[in-house]
């Protein structure tokens, strides 16, 4: 046996206690060594102490300093009271050594008025408890306050409703989940068996018929009646217009938290305008540890614009000769809009949301002839509402345009069959035709001098007969002798452009038999169709350019010679002859 074992019971025990006390100090005291030391003291003595947020422990030690470790550095020393004005302080504390705070609360909040349930905690009996929310501002008391019902009526009251208990202690959260409590109920909250719940009648609470203090403690008695909390919430006016505001008002008793949807957080009580740009439900909430109270106001936006836009007169007139205008009229383009806040006008711009505008149209033709176009007005309305309204109006111009010189007699010469041929170039222009070509010979010249650069060109056509290659020639032959004839009658031949079209841009019968509804000259009955359209084709026509006016094919059924340029078979040198 060693010393040890023949050792006297008491004095083993005593010798192994003292070595465990050892191995423990020299573990712990290093740890303590590196913590700062917060001395503290409240009042009420059932205060309890938050740092940087988390709930610690009961402020009170037997009307001492009690004595709290923490962390170095700067914290939020926080005390509440359920019925007192919470005071919170920022202290620097320093590994070991020792910081003092003595807190007194000030109590705030009248008496609250039932009815009232109960709720009882059982549990760890210096854990914090907070209703509806986990920040201190929604702690009530702790549990050791509201865990007895018979000697020491230690009790936590309530309104009827559900409220959502949070259990914790040195920052960690032990229980929390939703608790109903009716009137003149006493619900028991286990939270060491996961939160059971157990609901017995508590009928001594309906004769707490007049208000009682939201805090008061004896020696050994302690009673919180958590006020409900409240909230008010509308909208004025609750329909507007685009760009429109309405007003906001509420207000909230006994709450700790109050935010509207759209807005955020918001005080316990004010009023705010809002411009809503499309229907909108504003959802009010006030929370605090007597509930959670919602309201909603909803804002309805008209986004739909209204608008007319309108022309008088819807057509006018526009004559122009040369570069002279002769006449040009106006018209009054009026337009309204409401619950707009951008309005356009194409082609004008933006305009006013009403107004009017005198319009003077000027033709988008370039060319000289009949004026026939229509103007047309867009109006684009719109707010930042997503509300749109599009209306149109147009404005007529009727007139002409003319050139103030002297007009060239445009006219399409027309050809016997075959002529000219490869043998007889010279020969093929009917004296009918010459006599169309020195009205256009005269004409052109005169025009000439006003407007030199005019031009005439020569678009000679062949009929479908024969074959790509031959039709070809015979539109040059026919370009050529045209020429050949305008030169000997005044006009220059560099003012005069030739195209050979062959049978490439033949007229159908269709267009030959508009045409031919159009010509005061044409026979009473048409036989053939398909003479004509052979006749048709065999043409110069005469263009006058820039202006690009054009000879219209109107078929010389009055010419004296016409029997021989309408004939379907190949005339005779002698006839061509006895007709140029």
């Amino acid at each position: 046996m060693t010393e040890v074992d023949l050792m006297d019971p008491r004095r083993k025990f005593y010798l192994v206690t003292g070595i465990i006390l050892t191995v423990l100090l020299s573990v712990v005291a290093p740890a303590f060594a590196q913590k700062a030391k917060l001395k503290i003291h409240v009042s009420p003595k059932q205060a309890f102490v938050f740092v940087d947020g988390a709930a610690l422990k009961q402020g009170s030690c037997g009307g001492i300093f009690c004595t709290i470790w923490v962390d170095p550095g700067e914290h939020t020393v926080t005390v509440r009271n359920y019925g007192y004005a919470p005071e919170s302080r920022k202290v620097t504390m320093e590994a070991g050594k020792i910081t003092k705070l003595d807190v007194s609360l000030k109590p705030e909040g009248g008496p609250v008025s039932g009815p009232w349930g109960r709720i009882q905690i059982k549990g760890p009996t210096h854990a914090a408890v907070l209703l509806n929310g986990k920040t201190p501002d929604y702690f009530v008391g702790h549990v050791d306050e509201f865990d007895n019902s018979f000697i020491w009526q230690q009790e936590l009251l309530v309104h009827p409703g559900t409220y959502q208990v949070t259990v914790t202690w040195w920052g960690k959260e032990i229980w929390s989940g939703p608790v109903t409590v009716k009137a003149n109920e006493r619900v028991i909250v286990k939270v060491n068996q996961n939160g059971a719940l157990k609901t017995k009648p508590w009928p001594r609470l309906a004769k707490l018929t007049s208000p009682i203090p939201r805090f008061k403690a004896g020696i050994s008695t302690t009673r919180v009646a958590v006020a409900p909390t409240t909230g008010e919430f509308s909208a004025n006016p609750t329909s507007v217009k685009c760009g429109q505001s309405s007003e906001l008002s509420w207000s909230s008793a006994d709450s700790v938290e109050n935010t509207i949807s759209e807005i955020g957080k918001v005080g316990a009580n004010g009023n705010q305008s809002v411009t809503p740009k499309q229907t909108t439900t504003y959802d009010f909430t006030a929370a605090g540890p007597g509930g959670i109270v919602k309201q909603s106001a909803t804002v309805n936006v008209d986004s739909s614009i209204q608008a007319s836009l309108t022309m008088s007169p819807a057509e006018v007139r526009y004559h122009k000769v040369g570069d002279q205008v002769v006449e040009q009229g106006s018209a009054t383009l009026s337009w309204s809009t409401t619950n707009a806040q951008a309005v356009s006008i194409d082609p004008l711009g933006t305009v006013d949301a009403s107004g009017t505008r005198t319009v003077t149209p000027t033709p988008k033709q370039a060319g000289f002839g009949p004026v026939d176009e229509t103007d047309t007005y867009t109006l684009h309305a719109t707010n930042e509402c997503g509300g749109s309204a599009t209306q149109t109006a147009t404005l007529h111009i009727v007139g002409l345009i003319e050139q103030a010189h002297v007009k060239v007699e445009l006219t399409s010469i027309f050809f016997p069959t075959n002529w000219p041929n490869r043998r007889h170039r010279d020969n093929g222009l009917l004296r009918s035709q010459k006599d169309a070509l020195n009205k256009l010979a005269q004409t052109f010249v005169d025009h000439h001098k006003i407007a030199p650069d005019s031009r005439l060109v020569l678009e000679a056509h062949a009929d479908r007969r024969g074959s790509k290659r031959y039709n070809q020639e015979l539109s040059e032959w026919r370009a050529n002798i045209v020429k050949n004839y305008l030169v000997s009658q005044g006009v220059p031949a560099d003012l005069i452009d030739v195209k050979a079209l062959g049978k490439t841009q033949n007229l159908s019968q269709n267009e030959v038999k508009q045409l031919e509804g159009e010509n005061p000259n044409k026979p009473a009955n048409i036989r053939h169709w398909v003479d004509e359209v052979l006749a048709h084709n065999r043409r110069v026509d005469t263009v006058l350019t820039p202006d690009n006016l054009r000879s219209t094919p109107t078929y010389p059924y009055n010419a004296p010679d016409v029997t021989i340029i309408h004939m379907r078979p190949t005339p005779s040198l002698s006839k061509v002859k006895s007709a140029e």
